[in-house]
Order: structure tokens, then sequence, then C-alpha cells
């Protein structure tokens, strides 16, 4: 072949016969995951060799999970930290320890996860939606002006690694006395203006599953400042009472009865988060090196936007969210990416239209827009309580910024362990692509 056809070949875009920027694919999006090594195994084996991985008592506890709580708080200034059973059940906890239920609504924005509003739902709650800004979590002036009397919590999720402007959610909710719920889940180790995630409301949740920043395959975690309030999560989180110094529980404190969901962690999980949290500032460093080096690579190209992060320093960087001018041309310009070799292994969603991310978007959600329910009675749609959501539609056209941001936007996850001919190669890739695509 010519030097010639090579060059045109090059230049060239492979979706239309080109030769493609490369052919190995990307890693894996799993952040936390690549970094599993021999700290992760000593620690687990070391709960295996005592046959202890209970962590309320056993023949030789070894304490993995109130080391996890004791070195997450000081690490992130929290004054109580609590290991559960998943991100999931954390959540479900939080709302309960905070005593919503029917007759309440909880603001949700509509990027975020299923497991969001079903907490709400299955907390006898209404779900509020509220729209999201290019920060891609909740925006402060559409929450403001959707809230009711029967609005009594916030849940504000820190949306694919990266903080919005949550201290103005935060005040909002203070002056209208609403309690604040974040959801931590994608942005363990983040931060905004110096403060960590979690620190900004009344009770935060966290998420080790597979996906996040940190992983035991799963797992969840609780944090908050307040006396009383984790004392309610503890018992919870365990089967409706706390526990003793012997580990057992405690049914005599008549303000501590409650109806658990027993989420505890193990001590097989809290082994391997304690170990992925002693690596936290390495795996999001990573992540956000090489994001912010792609971001600012590209931050010439033309018609090519990116999501608001209001404080870059505190980014954990697992996702670039990228904004094109329409749908049609997000549609091209990520299949070109795919062609170019900007994508991950089978089965892997490395790169992908936000179309794709399926029940990350509120009208993808079908139990939440059919109004579906767990009991025969239709609970809690059909509870009196309730009756003010009785009009409430969750279909796609609620939230049109929100809507407007899933047509025409991208996602690209950004390894923990790109190196830097991967971070050159889609580099490169977007450059090429963008010169063809977006006119």
């Amino acid at each position: 072949m010519s030097e010639q056809r090579q060059h045109e070949l090059a230049n060239l875009l492979a979706i239309d016969g080109g030769m493609p920027v490369r052919s190995k694919p990307l890693p894996w999006e799993l952040p936390g995951a690549h970094w599993i090594g021999e700290e992760e195994m000593e620690l687990v084996g070391q709960v295996i060799r005592a046959r202890s991985p209970f962590r309320f008592y056993g023949p030789d506890p070894q304490r993995m999970v109130d080391t996890l709580e004791r070195e997450w708080g000081a690490r992130f200034g929290h004054r109580h930290v609590l290991g559960v059973s998943s991100g999931t059940a954390a959540l479900s906890i939080a709302l309960s320890g905070l005593g919503i239920g029917p007759g309440d609504e909880v603001a949700v924005p509509g990027y975020l996860w299923v497991s969001c509003v079903s907490a709400v739902v299955r907390s006898g709650a209404i779900p509020l939606l509220v729209d999201i800004d290019e920060t891609f979590c909740i925006d402060p002036e559409d929450l403001a002006r959707r809230i009711s009397p029967n609005t009594r919590a916030v849940m504000y999720v820190h949306m694919s690694g990266a903080a919005g402007r949550v201290a103005e959610v935060a005040g909002i909710c203070r002056g209208r006395s609403l309690k604040l719920i974040e959801d931590c889940a994608q942005a363990a180790g983040a931060s905004s203006g110096g403060r960590a995630v979690g620190r900004f409301g009344d009770v935060a949740t966290f998420s080790f599953q597979l996906n996040k920043n940190i992983t035991s395959g799963d797992g969840g975690m609780l944090a908050t400042e307040d006396d009383n309030l984790f004392r309610r999560l503890v018992a919870l989180h365990d089967l409706g009472y706390p526990r003793n110094a012997a580990g057992r529980l405690d049914t005599s404190d008549a303000d501590c009865q409650l109806w658990g969901v027993g989420a505890r962690m193990s001590e097989l999980a809290g082994a391997m988060v304690l170990a992925q949290m002693r690596k936290i500032g390495q795996i999001t460093g990573a992540m956000r090196g090489a994001k912010w080096r792609i971001r600012d690579a590209l931050k010439d190209v033309k018609g090519l936007a990116f999501r608001n992060v209001p404080d870059p320093a505190g980014d954990t960087g697992p996702f670039l969210l990228t904004i094109l001018p329409d749908a049609e041309t997000c549609t091209r310009f990520v299949a070109a990416l795919q062609a170019e070799g900007i994508q991950g292994p089978p089965g892997s969603l490395a790169c992908i239209t936000m179309r794709d991310w399926g029940l990350h978007w509120y009208f993808n959600i079908p139990s939440l827009t059919e109004r579906r329910s767990n009991s025969h009675d239709g609970f809690p749609w059909t509870h009196p309580a309730n009756l003010f959501a009785r009009n409430y539609d969750y279909h796609r056209g609620a939230l049109p910024r929100c809507d407007d941001l899933h047509d025409r936007s991208a996602l690209l996850s950004i390894a923990s362990t790109l190196d830097d001919r991967d971070v050159a190669d889609i580099i490169t890739a977007f450059r090429k692509v963008a010169r063809v695509v977006i006119a």
C-alpha cells in the first residue's frame, strides 16, 4: 500500500472504511477491581483463617468492619459511619431512619439510578421529580420551584463521580426545613469546595458494588453526624435493635425498638472495602488525572461541550460526559468513536450514548412510569395519605432539560488503569471524529 493511501485511510473515519485509531480494547471500566491485589487477599485471608466472617461475634473476630468505619470517618470527616450490605439497602435504611413514609414526598433528580426511586417507593413515600442542569445533578432553581407542602426530604445524587451544586441544595434544605440525603454511590472520595461528599446533608449513602470507585463486589455504607439518627440507623440495618458490647441484640431501649432489614456488612466485605479504601486516593487520582488530560486536550473542539464540574479538584473522574449539538450528531459521534476502537471488551459499556444508559433515566424505569407496586393494593400510590400525588406523571416530558441532555449526551468510562497510550488514542479519536461528524 502506498504511503499516500495509508495517509488517506488514516484520516478517513473507520466507520467509513478508514483505519481505526486503535485495535486493542480499552480496559474494563470497573475502577476498584483493577486494584485488587495482595492487600485485599491478606485482609480477607485473616477473616477466613479466623473463621469469623460475622462482624458482631465469632471465635476470633478480626474487627474489619469496625476498622473500616473508624478509618473512613477519620479520612472523610464523618462522626458516625456504618457498613451495610449494599448501597440500595443504605438508601432504604436512610429513609427509614429519617421517618419518611406515607404522606411524604422525596425530591429526586431525573438522572439517577433505579435504587433511588425504589427506596422512596418502598418507604411508602412519593418520588418528586426534579430537573437537572449541566452538572448532571439536581438543579437548585428547579428544586426550589417544585417543593410542595408534602415535600419532606431531598435525595441529592452525586452522579457519575462528581458533585454538582450540592452546597446550594443544602442551603435550600436548611431554609425549608427539609432533610437532605446524599447518595454518594458513584462518588466515593469526591469533594466540593474541600468538603467531602456526604457531609452536606443529614445522612449519606455509599455503594461498593463492582462498578463503583472502590469495591467489595457488593456492599454499602451510611454516614451521619447526628447521634440519635445513627442509633436508629444501627438498629434498622440490623434486626431492629442495637447491640450490646458482646454483640448481642439489646431490646431494652423503648426508643429503639424498630423493624430492621438484616443488611449487615460481613467481615469479608469489610476486609475488601478496608483494603480498597486505603487505595482510594490512588484510584480516583488516576481516573481524575486521565479524564482531565483528555478534557483539556479537547477543549478547543467546536461543537463538543462537557459536563459542568464546578470543582474539578473534587472530581473522582470515572466518567467523561460530553454534550453534542443534537441527538443525531450524538448517535453518529459515538458510533464513529466505537469504530475507531474507543470501546471496551465485550460486555463493557465504556463508550455509549446516554440513550443507552437505561435505568439511569427516570422515564426508562417502567415501575415508576406505570406506578407498579409490590403489594396487591397498589401501595404506596393508593395510600390515602398520598392522594396529593394522584396526578403526578413520571413519563418522558416531565423534565425538559433532563430529556434534552439524555438525547444529545454521551458517556466515556475512564478506567483507573489508562496508560499514556490509551489517553493519547482517546484524544486522537475524538479529534478525528469531531472534524467530520460535528459540522
